[in-house]
């Protein structure tokens, strides 16, 4: 099974434990091919809290950890 990697940027990291990262994709329209951008925020679980706003990670897949948390920070980029 190929597990989901993703790279995004630190937005908050005021939770414990928990990082928000938000994943900017840009998309052409079909019919007027306009670039689009859509955002989206994913809630990653960071076990000690190494990761500020404004980093740039790599996220993966995982488990399930709470109700809204099912990613972990693979790596910092920048």
């Amino acid at each position: 099974m190929i597990t989901k990697e993703i790279i995004g940027k630190v937005i908050s990291n005021k939770m414990d434990k928990t990082i928000t990262v938000v994943v900017t994709k840009k998309l052409s329209h079909r019919k007027y091919n306009k670039i689009l951008s859509k955002t989206k925020k994913y809630y990653v679980h960071d076990e000690n809290n190494n990761y500020v706003v404004g980093d740039i990670v790599k996220i993966k897949a995982t488990r399930p950890i709470s109700k809204k948390k099912y990613w972990t920070v693979i790596d910092k980029l920048k």
